[in-house]
């Protein structure tokens, strides 16, 4: 019984993430709060994305202990935010309207991380929680390249309403930094390892939890 209960206590913590991670996808990534916000939205998309994708992917790793399920855990966050898009979809908008972030390469990293430090912890909460962060960043610049236009497809697609904590704001661009990609690697790089870290303490609390 106590061997069931861990088991699904893990997973059902591997789904939470999952779907949370989904739905800072919807809210950070749609194209009108990115038209919005310009570079200052890729910034927060950037960390909150990092972080979100180490906390699980690790915890996961390190419950079962194979290098690889990391790229598991990218994986099901990728499906589970394509399957989310359809609900855009169903709404009229194009099914690009969310851009879906390109996990699964730096989970890749983390994986080779803990295969290349024979399965070491706190290599991969370092070297590991680093790398994701500040390879997430780069790789959703190029996946924002290779999509539609933002502004066409905001003025093409306007939202109906909009809460006030999102007003359009004109977007300081260059006044407070002028690369948004290193800004994002470099934050995301800084917190992705504390992150990394709870999230391996997690597996440690989770399993003494269902042992006591």
């Amino acid at each position: 019984l106590m061997v069931w209960l861990r088991r699904t206590t893990h997973y059902l913590f591997i789904v939470v993430v999952a779907v949370n991670s989904t739905l800072l996808t919807i809210n950070a990534g749609d194209y009108i709060f990115y038209t919005d916000w310009a570079w200052t939205s890729f910034v927060v998309f950037s960390i909150s994305q990092s972080t979100m994708l180490v906390v699980g992917a690790i915890y996961y790793m390190l419950f079962t202990g194979v290098p690889g399920t990391a790229t598991y855990y990218a994986t099901i966050m990728t499906i589970y935010t394509w399957v989310a898009k359809g609900a855009w979809f169903a709404l009229g908008y194009p099914y690009d309207f969310v851009v879906t972030p390109v996990w699964i390469p730096s989970a890749m990293l983390l994986d080779l991380t803990y295969w290349a430090t024979r399965r070491n912890k706190h290599a991969a909460i370092i070297i590991g929680g680093t790398l994701v962060g500040l390879s997430l960043p780069i790789f959703n610049m190029i996946n924002l390249l290779l999509v539609g236009d933002p502004l066409e497809m905001a003025f093409k697609y306007p939202r109906p309403t909009l809460p006030p904590y999102m007003t359009p704001i004109e977007p300081q661009v260059g006044k407070f930094y002028n690369s948004p990609v290193a800004l994002g690697s470099g934050a995301a790089a800084v917190l992705s390892v504390p992150i990394a870290a709870l999230g391996a303490k997690l597996n440690t609390w989770t399993y003494r939890w269902m042992a006591a």
